[in-house]
């Protein structure tokens, strides 16, 4: 069926609400001109043609102190030619000509159905088209894209394509990430004041230092109060976003590809389409999180099986590839219980170091003489899938490849970037280079049983240009991985791919378009991980998550931990191991192999429930859990960053419980341990036992409970069940 369409230039206001899980999207279709957005936010009910009138009404403001006589409409993609001479949603030329655009909307189509309205505008003197897209999901996403078409005879330059989503001016704090290899998605509080705050992204990835989310929210909001809203550009190349505020009482946020010089020019007919920008709002930043996971849970290809138990062998062996220390390995990693065990880096050409040999994709003879069949043998017999390490984006200048190639390389023209890892990169919109890699990747998964690839990208992109010419590429790049990741998922259904870039340097919504699960970091030091998990599980939910549990010793902070906080970091999230365990102490294992079990037993609930996040007043203090999508079952962890200025520490609240259900509440082993001197001491917590209490979710949430005294960087499990 036909979806209906919608007229131009009606006489009357033309609006339309979109409804969905809580929230509410009204947009004004009036006049011909572009959307515009006169409310998202809060569910506003059912409301007549002559309440969104109304609503449309007294949402306009005295058309007083404007650039222009009137009020300006700022439409999803604003423009200068309606008065706003704010961040403009199209800059581009044609010949240094028609800078500024007035698009006239000639026809829509509205899919109440789906909660998507399309429009079709057309600027006739600048001779281009736009098509914009904007819906609301069934998880109460908004996500929107448009599309430029050149509609002239000659070139128009594209130089930047901004969309935006309004927040009122009752938003007056914002929050987005930094970060930096090794500490991914550090959180950063700023005023949302007059002005512009932009975030701009230029590695070529989604990037450490970038904005990831960008959250409006009232004064002080938390995780679980305050109202917020929140944008994510799902890109994994360059890209801006920015909030803005104006004096006319404009309050934005936006965010859009952000393009290197000349790297998009349409030539007649052709088209740029934009990344998709999802906007989520909800009360607190669960309700964000929550509107995100349950979005991407619904989409038709998200992993539906059991997230397996991973053993990597990275921290374990690194370049010494061993058949029988790896054997040794595999031995250990099934004894724990372990389902996937995954070969790192160094089995291929001449890498027996990170300085050689990348992108020459052949089993190496030197170190697999017999190829890598014994190994994948001895591991399948284990009753365990076997994954391997790629990394098809880069390529080290002492390889064969880069011998007989070297105008493959990403360049300016006339020099070589600077290395970086000892990497440059490949160019895989080259289409030589893009058939090799197909090549030798598809014959990679057919001559092997493989059921997983790490898929790594361990470098920035400088001076990322297409030879001899020298032009842009990081555009042309992006695409390309993304061709080539669908090529092979259309070849290889079966196997799983993971997003690894130098740990979490490409984590956004596109990637994992094609992708399984992101490597969360490089860095598996339990108390820095409590860290980067929770604010990587603001956008994504647990089962997209590969938390390890690492040796002791941390490789990358040279901190201590016992295998308990190690493990139950690891437990929140698609849980493995990153260690040597063919020389782990016999008792060590046996403790490993209950937290595996743990694992299995929990991870039904962990990769479908809804995460939730207590506002704890004490920051030595965190808690965090799942709780079951029906309220049925819950888990929580207690968890010490720190040492904490009370003592004993005070009560905890449980957040998502159901308020009327009586909830069974008792420590979970073996997480059940509290590590901390009263317990050392013989001074009991008097509810601690394995009994535990009974209390309505109301008096769990509001009330709490008194947790234990645990030393610092130690943490506690509960688990929740109703009666």
């Amino acid at each position: 069926m036909r979806p209906p369409s919608v007229p131009s230039g009606p006489a009357g206001p033309d609006l339309r609400h979109l409804r969905a899980d809580g929230v509410s999207l009204v947009l004004d279709l009036s006049g011909g001109t572009l959307p515009r957005v006169v409310h998202w936010g809060a569910d506003l009910g059912p409301l007549a043609p002559t309440d969104l009138a109304d609503l449309l009404l007294v949402s306009r403001p005295q058309p007083i102190g404007f650039s222009v006589d009137g009020p300006v409409p700022v439409a999803v993609l604003p423009e200068q030619s309606a008065g706003w001479l704010g961040t403009p949603g199209l800059v581009g030329n044609r010949g240094g000509g028609h800078f500024s655009t007035a698009f006239r909307v000639r026809s829509g189509e509205l899919d109440e159905l789906a909660g998507r309205f399309t429009a079709h505008a057309e600027d006739p003197v600048a001779e281009l088209a736009l098509d914009c897209t904007i819906e609301l999901t069934p998880a109460g996403l908004v996500r929107q894209r448009a599309t430029v078409t050149n509609l002239g005879g000659t070139p128009f330059a594209v130089d930047a394509v901004h969309l935006t989503l309004p927040v009122p001016p009752h938003a007056t704090e914002l929050l987005d990430f930094t970060g930096h290899h090794l500490r991914e998605r550090s959180p950063v509080r700023t005023p949302f004041t007059q002005g512009l705050r932009t975030r701009e992204n230029r590695t070529g990835r989604t990037g450490y230092d970038a904005a990831f989310l960008l959250a409006a929210g009232t004064e002080g909001f938390g995780n679980r109060t305050g109202e917020v809203w929140a944008v994510h550009t799902a890109w994994s190349g360059n890209h801006r976003t920015f909030a803005e505020r104006t004096f006319h009482s404009v309050s934005l946020l936006g965010s859009g590809e952000l393009l290197l010089s000349g790297e998009v020019t349409l030539a007649p007919g052709a088209a740029y389409t934009t990344p998709w920008q999802y906007g989520a709002y909800g009360t607190g930043l669960d309700g964000v999180s929550d509107r995100f996971h349950r979005h991407l849970r619904a989409r038709p290809g998200h992993p539906s099986t059991p997230r397996p138990v991973v053993v990597n062998t990275w921290e374990a062996v690194y370049f010494d590839h061993d058949l029988d220390r790896l054997r040794r390995l595999a031995d250990a990693a099934a004894a724990i219980g372990a389902e996937r065990f995954v070969l790192d880096d160094g089995w291929f050409g001449s890498r027996r170091d990170d300085r050689r040999g990348l992108g020459d994709w052949y089993v190496s003879d030197e170190v697999w003489p017999d190829g890598l069949a014994p190994l994948i043998d001895h591991v399948t017999g284990l009753g365990m899938e076997f994954g391997i390490w790629v990394e098809p984006e880069m390529i080290n200048e002492d390889s064969d490849l880069a011998r007989a190639h070297p105008d493959w390389i990403m360049a300016t023209g006339d020099r070589l970037p600077g290395q970086a890892r000892n990497q440059q990169v490949l160019d895989l919109a080259r289409p030589e280079a893009y058939a090799y890699i197909l090549e030798r990747l598809d014959d990679l998964l057919g001559r092997h049983r493989i059921g997983y690839l790490k898929w790594d990208h361990n470098r920035d992109l400088v001076e990322a240009g297409h030879q001899p010419d020298g032009g842009a590429g990081v555009h042309d790049q992006t695409l390309a991985v993304y061709r080539l990741l669908d090529e092979l998922r259309r070849r290889h259904p079966g196997v799983e791919i993971e997003s690894c870039s130098s740990g979490g340097g490409r984590v956004d919504l596109e990637i994992l378009q094609r992708t399984d699960r992101v490597w969360v970091s490089d860095c598996i030091d339990a108390l820095e991980r409590q860290r980067i998990q929770r604010w990587t599980n603001a956008l994504l939910p647990l089962e997209l998550m590969g938390t390890h549990v690492g040796s002791g010793l941390a490789h990358t902070t040279d901190r201590r931990h016992p295998l308990d906080f190690r493990a139950g970091t690891a437990l929140f999230g698609h849980f493995g191991v990153e260690w040597d365990l063919s020389h782990v102490e016999p008792g060590e294992l046996d403790r490993l192999a209950q937290w595996v079990a743990l694992y299995k037993e929990l991870r039904g609930l962990l990769h479908s429930g809804t995460a939730v996040h207590a506002d704890h007043p004490d920051p030595a203090y965190q808690v965090h859990g799942v709780v079951a999508e029906d309220g049925s079952d819950a888990v929580f962890a207690i968890v010490a960053m720190a040492t904490s200025e009370l003592y004993p520490p005070g009560p905890v609240r449980l957040p998502g419980l159901l308020p009327d259900a009586v909830y069974h509440v008792r420590p979970l082993p073996p997480g059940d341990v509290p590590d901390g001197n009263a317990s050392r001491w013989g001074v009991p917590l008097p509810w601690w036992t394995p009994d535990g209490v009974r209390l309505p979710g109301r008096a769990l949430a509001a009330a709490g409970l008194q947790a234990p005294v645990l030393f610092p960087e130690r943490l506690v499990l509960l688990r929740a069940t109703a009666a």
